[in-house]
């Protein structure tokens, strides 16, 4: 679009409340190269754009305002609820823009930056035991429901059995679909957490035009697909990708409006929101990266005239320290591993914040490196050619905020500590196993300059190699 086209676009009305600005997210159109196997169109519902960053932004505004106007959400009560986090993100922006309080329960394998978004709005965020069953009573669902009983004004949102779930997405997200395209659609393809999502929309479709196919995607170790097509419960497995799938059939999800499903792994789902972050622009969620996956292979499918919708549900904000940190994914294996026998140090080296003082400054300065930065251990360098003198001497510098010194007038010099082993980064990896073995950490250089590793590092990078 040109700019003066830009000058001529109406301005967004003014809104009353953030919540006046769920929904209406646009549809962008995937690149036609994205895959070179695909001659259809394919447009993606992207969910980033509501004002919580993600679908559950839909379905949180429908819930609490219903409890509320039913009465089962009484003034100044209390929002429960167990979520991966989009969901608590959305019932925590109605509830604080309502004047309700909200206390979230999510399992732990969950990113930190979800737990503290939902803190930020204000949440008290209760973890849980991720890898259990679901009649354990220390599963997410079961402690909520505990919570929601003995708090005072209490209401549990129940997101995977309260129908306001699909009815926010029949309202809302099919409608737009419908009127966005015109009609004019072949396949809707979604993943399903609590099944609302794609339920809702399939139904709203459907009854426009029961020729339009629907597709759920499910990560594998999810139940959703083996009860779609056998109809029995199925042992639920392990999966890293976060917000779809299920180890328990809920209440919302309603199989006789899917038409086919799609199973995709993590490594695949993660791999495709990667690539459309830094070949699209569009910086999305796990959970996009599978639907996308899933959708591309309906797409692959398909006659060049047809059209594809593929929902996105999130964005990839909550996720920089899981699926977008080059770290989680070769800890996890979603990168090629190493063969040890070849491995080097600096395939093991991990991304984090690297540093350097002088002798030259000031002890605040390398409080700030240690302490904000988690610079450890700190290199001094001399000023001139960069020369390694040592390392900054903690327990010193412990002592001297301890003692509320001066930290603008004292000096690294002062503090500076013999340096502990050093390695090159093209040294065999058992070089780095060898030397924390009698210390606590090493001093690795490479071309960017010196990074510190102590065994726990070690530990969490072994898992790369194979």
């Amino acid at each position: 679009m040109n700019e003066a086209a830009l000058l001529q676009r109406t301005p967004p009305a003014i809104r009353d409340s953030v919540l006046d600005a769920v929904g209406n997210t646009p549809l962008i159109r995937l690149p036609a190269g994205f895959d070179p196997q695909v001659r259809c169109e394919v447009l993606l519902k992207v969910e980033l754009f509501n004002p919580g960053g993600s679908v559950k932004d839909r379905i949180g505004l429908r819930m609490v305002r219903e409890a509320a106007r039913r009465g089962d959400l009484k003034p100044g009560g209390v929002v429960v609820e167990c979520t991966s986090g989009n969901t608590g993100v959305g019932l925590c922006m109605a509830a604080a823009a309502l004047g309700y309080r909200t206390i979230m329960v999510m399992p732990d394998k969950m990113s930190q930056e979800k737990v503290d978004m939902l803190r930020a709005y204000g949440a008290e965020v209760v973890l849980t035991p991720t890898f259990v069953q679901p009649s354990d009573p220390r599963h997410y669902t079961h402690v909520a429901a505990r919570i929601a009983k003995e708090t005072p004004g209490g209401w549990l949102a129940d997101q995977f059995h309260n129908l306001d779930n699909p009815t926010a997405h029949y309202l809302t997200t099919g409608p737009e679909i419908w009127e966005a395209t015109g009609g004019r659609l072949d396949v809707y393809v979604g993943g399903c957490g609590t099944g609302g999502t794609v339920s809702g929309v399939s139904r709203y479709l459907k009854e426009r035009d029961s020729s339009i196919r629907i597709v759920g995607v499910d990560p594998k170790g999810s139940v959703y697909e083996g009860y779609w097509r056998t109809g029995t419960l199925g042992e639920a497995g392990t999966y890293q990708v976060e917000g779809v799938g299920e180890d328990q059939i809920p209440g919302t999800w309603d199989p006789s409006l899917i038409d086919g499903y799609q199973i995709v792994e993590d490594a695949e789902a993660f791999h495709h929101a990667r690539r459309l972050a830094a070949e699209c622009g569009l910086f999305v969620g796990g959970s996009s990266g599978l639907a996308l996956a899933g959708a591309l292979r309906e797409a692959r499918q398909l006659a060049p005239d047809a059209r594809v919708v593929v929902l996105l549900p999130d964005s990839g904000g909550r996720y920089l320290s899981k699926c977008f940190s080059d770290d989680w994914m070769k800890d996890n294996g979603f990168l090629p591993r190493v063969a040890a026998a070849t491995a080097t140090v600096g395939d093991l080296l991990r991304q984090r914040p690297r540093a350097a003082v002088t002798p030259q400054d000031t002890l605040t300065e390398a409080l700030k490196h240690l302490g904000e930065r988690g610079v450890r251990p700190l290199p001094v360098l001399d000023q001139e050619g960069g020369k390694l003198l040592g390392i900054v001497d903690e327990q010193e510098l412990l002592d001297a905020v301890a003692a509320r010194a001066n930290l603008d007038q004292r000096k690294v010099a002062d503090t500076i500590a013999p340096a502990p082993p050093q390695l090159k980064s093209e040294e065999p990896w058992q070089r780095l196993q060898d030397a924390l073995r009698s210390h606590d950490a090493v001093l690795v250089r490479d071309a960017r300059g010196w990074t510190g590793m102590d065994r726990r590092d070690l530990l969490r990078s072994l898992l790369r190699l194979q």
